[in-house]
């Protein structure tokens, strides 16, 4: 990212108290620190971030300023990643904020939830049926799914975490959907773009319902046919769509180019970088981080951790890192719905990601340290609880695979 005026790059030796750090030499995400930023306040912090890196940034607008020794110059950053600034920062034109908690709106997500489902299950009816994709029920659908994850994005992406229908293909349409309006919330982006990003999460694999069904229902391993066939879905898509009143151009590029990929090895054809349209971009990331998540007829779910930590680690290849950090921010590094393991060794499912602390989510504990169960579940909001009941950090541990100690969050909070 290139540096604000107001950031200074110093070799590490040149870190003293009452600097403030405003980015690291690695995401913070590779970090042991809960928040993205940091005031150097004492020498035990100054130590750890001393071992930890090699140069840091500091806001001399927030802290001391550097001795001009330990000053070190960035190399044409501009011509590095500038395209993606430029990209960005055109997108950023509204600041969302938090108006409700979750138990306040988790009441008003489930009735949009509910219409949204009933939309998709009415579009794939009339899809296979050969008739034309009709855009009211859905348009509503979306329309009050938007609003309220606008308000909270936490509560719808809870449930979408705990009811998961049978078919994948309404799943998957619902879950990208809403990832894409939480993602363009995050973003900036103003309420007609998120409707077309969010449009785009919904409607960009409706092609697949000119596909066989033993195609689409296939367990075992694709064979080389089974991927050429399934490719042509991104041309049906694009046809069902061209012939559907009301479908934004900014929506009809998305899904024309969601299977395009960073590195070029993507398709229909081979875009690269920043020649794949930013929406495209945005909906691919999506559409692999949901799928990932989801039980499809050939791969197993994984948990949301497990999936986030799987697109950061092919970062600038499938798809651009500066992309997938943003998505990590979006959804935290725990997302809702991760099973989790705390530093007391007690474990629980995220209920909630908070904008301004997303290392310390909100979590349902229901195991205490000897992974037995807990009489009632207990809420815990770790942006407000620090420490443990020994008075040490309370912090998460690690991310635990789906189903991990036999728990399924779906089963244990559907009513």
């Amino acid at each position: 990212m290139e540096a604000k005026s107001n950031e200074v790059k110093i070799a590490i030796a040149g870190l003293r108290q009452g600097m403030y750090v405003s980015r690291l030499d690695r995401p913070w995400i590779e970090s042991p620190f809960m928040f993205e930023g940091l005031m150097v306040s004492n020498e035990g912090l100054l130590a750890r971030v001393q071992a930890l890196c090699k140069y840091v940034y500091v806001d001399i607008a927030r802290g001391a300023r550097p001795d001009a020794r330990f000053v070190q110059v960035e190399a044409t950053p501009a011509a590095q990643r500038g395209v993606f600034l430029s990209e960005f920062a055109a997108l950023r034109s509204t600041t969302w904020t938090v108006k409700s908690d979750v138990e306040e709106e988790l009441p008003v997500a489930e009735k949009a939830h509910h219409h949204l489902e009933r939309g998709i299950e009415e579009m794939m009816t009339d899809l296979h049926a050969g008739r034309e994709l009709e855009m009211g029920r859905l348009r509503e659908g979306v329309g009050a799914m938007i609003d309220s994850v606008t308000r909270n994005p936490s509560a719808f992406a809870w449930l979408k975490a705990i009811r998961k229908k049978s078919s994948y293909a309404y799943q998957h349409a619902l879950g990208c959907s809403v990832w894409a309006a939480s993602f363009g919330r995050h973003l900036g982006m103003n309420r007609e773009e998120i409707d077309d990003l969010a449009f785009a999460g919904l409607l960009f694999d409706v092609g697949k319902t000119r596909l066989p069904s033993d195609l689409l229902e296939k367990s075992g391993p694709f064979e080389d046919s089974d991927h050429q066939q399934m490719r042509v879905h991104v041309r049906a898509s694009v046809e069902i769509l061209e012939h559907t009143p009301g479908i934004t151009p900014r929506t009809l590029q998305a899904v024309a180019s969601h299977h395009e990929r960073h590195d070029g090895s993507g398709y229909p054809k081979g875009l690269k970088g920043a020649t794949i349209p930013i929406f495209g971009r945005l909906i691919g990331l999506i559409d692999s981080y949901d799928a990932m998540t989801s039980t499809r007829p050939y791969a197993a779910a994984r948990s949301p951790h497990q999936a986030v930590m799987e697109l950061y680690n092919t970062r600038d290849g499938l798809f651009q890192a500066d992309l997938v950090e943003q998505f990590i921010q979006t959804c935290g590094v725990y997302p809702t719905g991760s099973m989790v393991e705390l530093s007391d060794g007690r474990v629980g499912v995220v209920t909630a990601v908070h904008d301004l602390k997303r290392l310390r989510p909100s979590v349902m504990v229901l195991l205490d340290a000897d992974k037995r169960p807990l009489p009632e579940f207990l809420a815990l909001d770790m942006s407000q609880i620090e420490a443990d009941a020994q008075g040490r950090l309370l912090t998460i541990r690690r991310g635990l695979p789906e189903g991990s100690h036999g728990i399924d969050p779906a089963e244990l909070f559907l009513d």
